[in-house]
């Protein structure tokens, strides 16, 4: 028998899951809940901010500056899709706009405007801020109430209906009359602190007046009665349902209309009320009416003409917007939009957008320029369990991710210093000669890094184009990503002169010699891999160096005799890694104070501690190596049994220690062959 769709269904989906967020009640029933929990009347600002910061926070520290990370942006909602990588400090900034508001020191009278290079994820932060307010109405914190009108006659005051819902979805204490509010909201806050205590702001909306005004006529002025037609219900915001979450995104100038923003007469029920002036033949489905209680999203906001920025103004400064035909409406909504760089300079350069900039808090979102952040960007992408069928060779998606942050980076004001260090530098490797306050330099004098170069979507589209076209061949290589990324740039529409296109290209150039390298190192390693050998090789090196230093002889093992220490194998392991003969002693009495420093302390010396150290012994080990192994004969006809067992060692243990499949482990032996056989070595 097949799937039961009802069985399933009941057992992955119970009414009771459910049944919470269908409450309904009285007003009373409202006030008592409200006493309990007093943030149920939050306003939008507050809402988000808690929404935020409900997801929890960690700390950390980079180039000696306080970072908060807020794990909301890692995209709880979908499995990490719209998660924001690398650009914590902007999000930092964004979070203390959304604090300053919710507080109500001025920010929630702004507009809030995320400013970026295309593809910087500005859109995904106006996605995961729908996403959170959807989930979080959805939960006992973040539970936000809203009241319709009912009456089981279907009089004519709610225009023949039963029930007639408040059209923008308002603050059920906005029905209390304002001359009663003062002595109500002491009453309600007595023993109340701080952001416990509850303030009533705005009135409600033209259409609900009408009806609450028809209905204090009919009870003679009776509140009390009045309120009888008042249901409060659970409010769960929703963008597809047009409910607290709005979204904008301009068309044609030509033919944009003001009423798509607050709403326009629906001729059709003027015949039934009998006038055009009727707010109940009013559709307050406007994008500030719908976003009323949550918030607006602005696509390319500053495309918008000019009778939209009128409203744009009074909603964000005045917190109300003018329904035609109708007074000044009351709105409790975040306005948020995003803008790509031309449109923000065509804004800074428009006297008559002054009021609008004067209004505007802009936040830069800018492309990442932390390596690791950005290879998150591609392994979420571009992974086995998305791809099972290609296997992605080692550093393939990293070669990617460095060419596009190379491009995003200003060239170091420094001439001893390259665009590759620099890369490295705020990637948290260490240098000489540099540490983390020159870091905080470079930070700072490289005003425009992040905000030009190439987007993250041009490198997914290279390498989707990559996969599709050697898919066949089960696994993709560095070699294969360069290709595309290189022919793609003629055609790419971004690029826009012969000279970015040629620094594109020389990047790309600096990009691939740094994956040879990386691959020489790899292959090195898979034939020095033997830490018994390199603990050897150590412990003799660590005998001539004590002996030097002591000015002392060693003992030959094998002829019992007493020999000075071997001047020419020191040298062959401190040569690997560039210490010059002027520096030698300084760094053998280096390796001697590391080791007494630690037998202080009673711990024993171990060579992977000393970084430089165990590179040079690797390098010396490989060299000795390789030879035997004759990894050139790889590029030639004929290989002999005994070179090809030892070259499938190798192979196997990139594979095994490296990550390399079949296919890739052969295509780098190959390719690190034909280097060999140029003469090139392996670089420290």
């Amino acid at each position: 028998m097949g799937l039961n769709i009802y069985d399933f269904i009941k057992n992955h989906y119970k009414p009771s899951d459910f049944s919470h967020l269908l409450w309904s009640g009285n007003f009373q029933d409202y006030i008592n809940i409200i006493n309990e929990n007093p943030k149920i009347t939050r306003n939008a600002f507050q809402r988000i901010y808690d929404m935020i910061m409900s997801y929890g926070t960690e700390e950390y520290k980079e180039f000696k500056k306080e970072i908060v990370r807020y794990k909301f942006f890692d995209d709880p909602f979908d499995q990490g899709k719209d998660g924001v990588f690398g650009i914590d400090v902007h999000l930092m900034k964004l979070v203390n706009f959304f604090k300053s508001a919710a507080k109500g020191f001025g920010t929630e009278k702004r507009v809030l405007l995320l400013h970026g290079p295309v593809g910087s994820a500005k859109s995904s932060i106006a996605r995961l801020l729908k996403k959170g307010l959807e989930h979080y109405s959805k939960t006992d914190e973040g539970a936000l109430y809203t009241y319709e009108w009912f009456d089981e006659e279907a009089t004519d005051i709610l225009g023949g209906q039963k029930i007639f819902p408040c059209p923008m979805h308002d603050e059920p204490l906005k029905l209390l009359p304002l001359d009663v509010r003062e002595d109500f909201l002491a009453s309600l806050n007595k023993g109340k602190k701080g952001d416990e205590k509850i303030k009533i702001k705005g009135e409600i909306n033209p259409a609900c007046r009408f009806i609450y005004n028809k209905y204090m006529e009919q009870y003679n002025g009776d509140w009390t009665k009045m309120m009888g037609h008042i249901r409060i219900k659970r409010l769960v915001l929703s963008e597809k349902d047009r409910i607290g979450i709005g979204t904008f995104q301009p068309k044609d100038e030509k033919n944009q209309d003001s009423t798509e923003l607050t709403g326009d007469i629906n001729y059709r029920q003027i015949a039934k009320y009998g006038s055009d002036s009727d707010p109940r033949a009013f559709n307050f489905d406007g994008e500030f009416n719908v976003g009323n209680r949550g918030m607006v999203e602005f696509i390319e906001m500053l495309k918008l003409d000019v009778a939209f920025l009128y409203d744009l103004l009074g909603a964000s400064q005045e917190q109300s917007i003018k329904p035609k035909k109708f007074s000044q409406t009351d709105i409790d909504l975040v306005i948020l939009g995003h803008t790509n760089e031309p449109e923000y300079r065509r804004l800074q350069n428009n006297e008559f957008m002054e009021a609008l900039r004067d209004r505007t808090v802009k936040i830069d979102i800018p492309y990442i320029t932390r390596l690791d952040q950005e290879i998150k960007i591609y392994k979420r992408d571009f992974n086995y369990e998305k791809i099972p069928h290609v296997h992605i060779a080692p550093h393939t998606i990293e070669m990617a991710s460095i060419w596009a942050i190379l491009t995003r980076l200003e060239v170091p004001k420094k001439a001893d210093l390259s665009l590759m260090q620099k890369l490295k530098l705020y990637n948290g490797k260490t240098m000489p000669g540099h540490n983390e306050e020159n870091v905080k330099e470079l930070r700072k004098e490289s005003l425009r890094e992040g905000l030009n170069g190439i987007s993250p979507r041009y490198i997914q589209d290279k390498i989707s184009n990559a996969l599709v076209k050697y898919g066949h061949t089960g696994s993709l290589n560095p070699f294969m990503v360069f290709n595309e990324l290189e022919t793609g740039l003629k055609g790419h529409a971004l690029v826009t002169s012969q000279e970015q296109l040629d620094r594109y290209k020389e990047l790309l150039a600096v990009t691939r010699q740094e994956y040879e390298d990386i691959v020489k190192n790899d292959v090195m390693k898979a034939i020095s891999v033997d830490e018994s050998a390199i603990q050897t090789l150590c412990g003799n090196y660590i005998d001539n160096v004590k002996a030097y230093t002591q000015k002392t002889k060693i003992r030959n093992k094998y002829s019992g005799k007493l020999e000075e220490s071997d001047e020419r194998f020191m040298r062959s392991i401190e040569e690997k890694i560039d210490i010059p003969e002027s520096r030698k002693e300084d760094f053998r009495q280096y390796v001697m104070n590391h080791i007494g420093s630690l037998a202080l302390e009673g711990k024993q010396f171990d060579y992977r501690s000393e970084e430089r150290l165990h590179r040079a012994l690797e390098l010396k080990l490989f060299e000795d190596q390789k030879d035997t192994i004759k990894l050139t004969s790889m590029i030639s006809n004929v290989v002999d049994k005994e070179t090809q067992e030892k070259i499938d060692v190798v192979k196997s243990r990139l594979i095994k220690n490296f990550g390399y499949d079949e296919v890739s482990a052969k295509v780098v032996l190959e390719y690190v062959a034909s280097i060999f056989a140029k003469g090139d070595s392996i670089k420290p």
